[in-house]
């Protein structure tokens, strides 16, 4: 296989991770769905503590706050202060995951013959579907995970996960804008509906 097209292959792969999107899971307990659609306000769970200091710090922890009161609030709840009564608590979790992807590239593509015609010995063949190389390659996966908890019960109701790759030289801004389009992108199905019959 000639340079120029393992290079091909290996911007193929980064072109495509580069183009990776935030995947959600969200899961909810559906004896609660008409409680959990009563609320209307809340409070956060205490922070957890240790834990990996690239994730569970101050920094992250009131980019996450403060993303998920934007998100509640313009849904309409209303957040109390620690200690008061309220409808349900929020909590986070997070991680950062190292991950390698191996994905095979072809350096051939098509029919297995040549386009020409030999008139002594037929199509032409090249062997095959040519060379198969495996282009390898390591990344960190960003996991935010987000509880809500009823207050009176003291019950998990609703659980939604958001998951991306994270480049490795993540900003300030960059950091933010991630959290916020998960918080957003979690928080577009809560309060969970109801099953249909």
């Amino acid at each position: 296989m000639s340079l120029p097209s393992r290079l091909a292959g290996a911007l193929l792969v980064l072109g495509l991770a580069s183009c990776t999107t935030i995947k959600t899971n969200t899961n909810y307990d559906p004896n609660a769905v008409q409680q959990v659609s009563a609320y209307r306000t809340y409070s956060w769970l205490p922070a957890k503590e240790g834990g990996n200091p690239r994730v569970y710090n101050p920094i992250i922890q009131a980019r996450v706050q403060q993303a998920v009161d934007r998100e509640l609030q313009a849904r309409g709840y209303q957040k109390v202060e620690e200690g008061q009564p309220s409808d349900f608590k929020v909590g986070w979790h997070g991680a950062i995951d190292h991950k390698v992807d191996v994905d095979y590239i072809n350096s051939y593509y098509g029919y297995g013959w040549d386009p020409w015609y030999d008139p002594f010995y037929g199509p032409v063949a090249y062997g095959g579907a040519g060379v198969t190389t495996p282009v390898v390659r390591e990344y960190s996966e960003g996991t935010l995970i987000l509880d809500v908890v009823d207050a009176d019960a003291n019950k998990l109701v609703w659980r939604g996960t958001a998951q991306a790759e994270l480049s490795e030289n993540v900003d300030a801004n960059k950091s933010q804008k991630l959290i916020n389009e998960a918080t957003h992108k979690l928080l577009e199905k809560f309060p969970p509906q109801p099953e249909p019959k």
